[in-house]
């Protein structure tokens, strides 16, 4: 089984998913725009279906106006897009470029679960958490 988080932009998704293949070294493998079947012509270029592979894992998109999706302009809620790794630089390099024009929910540092963590709104709107997996043995710095 695979579980794939769907998300929801209006008229932004083709340049968030080239934003996060870009970033997260992905590929999209499938991009379908609404075109001459949009109920508006200003639709045509929207995306109907995005897929994105990241690895074994995807993450799947779509445009929708709010006569489609009434809360699509509310801020996203209830969940977040989040990424592990075990190398901590990869994880800050994410974290730093998701956050650009975004906004900073919790600065990237150590917890007292993870050597490092942090989590964003990226500047499409979609909320994001990065962890770092500890290695075995570790143990958070005295400072926690």
């Amino acid at each position: 089984m695979k579980i794939v988080t769907s998300l929801s932009f209006q008229g932004q998704c083709r340049e968030a998913f080239e934003f996060y293949a870009r970033i997260l070294g992905g590929t999209i493998t499938a991009s379908f725009p609404y075109g001459d079947g949009a109920p508006d012509p200003k639709y045509r270029d929207w995306l109907m279906h995005c897929w994105l592979e990241v690895g074994d894992q995807a993450l799947m998109g779509a445009d929708m106006d709010e006569g489609w999706a009434p809360n699509i302009a509310r801020p996203k809620n209830g969940f977040d897009v989040t990424l592990h790794t075990g190398d901590k630089n990869e994880a800050q390099r994410w974290f730093d470029q998701l956050a650009e024009g975004g906004k900073v929910a919790m600065a990237f540092g150590e917890t007292f679960w993870s050597p490092g963590f942090g989590s964003l709104i990226d500047r499409f709107g979609i909320p994001w958490m990065i962890s770092t997996n500890p290695p075995q043995g570790w143990t958070p710095s005295q400072a926690q």
